[in-house]
């Protein structure tokens, strides 16, 4: 999933809806968000994507992929946007293991090298 191929999607989005400000108000967010995710200054969130697919019926295979039709109504959606969501929790359970992980090994570090200062 290449964030560049969405925002361009999210661009076209933008277009139709008369600008970034249009899309804002159909979408019920602010439209200084819309502009930060359109300029790479905020990720483009779960929570963005839900909205676009669920309140105006974009395809979410369309919007992420770039692939099957642009606007679709079917209960699909949601199934792909529910599936979307569960992996983005299985990263954010990743990375958080895989801090705990690192904080271990700093600590382990640490000892070892207070146990050769004392032998």
């Amino acid at each position: 999933m290449s964030d560049e191929a969405i925002i361009k999607r999210l661009k076209v989005i933008v277009k139709e809806h008369g600008g970034q400000l249009g899309l804002a108000g159909a979408i019920g967010v602010d439209q200084g968000f819309i502009s930060k995710v359109i300029n790479q200054k905020q990720d483009i969130s779960y929570y963005l994507i839900r909205k676009l697919c669920f309140q105006l019926k974009y395809s979410p295979e369309w919007l992420i992929l770039g692939t099957g039709e642009k606007k679709i109504d079917k209960p699909e959606s949601a199934k792909l946007i529910t599936e979307i969501q569960m992996m983005r929790t299985e990263v954010d359970i990743l990375h958080a293991r895989m801090r705990a992980y690192e904080m271990e090994i700093k600590d382990l570090r640490d000892q070892l090298h207070l146990d050769k200062k004392a032998g």
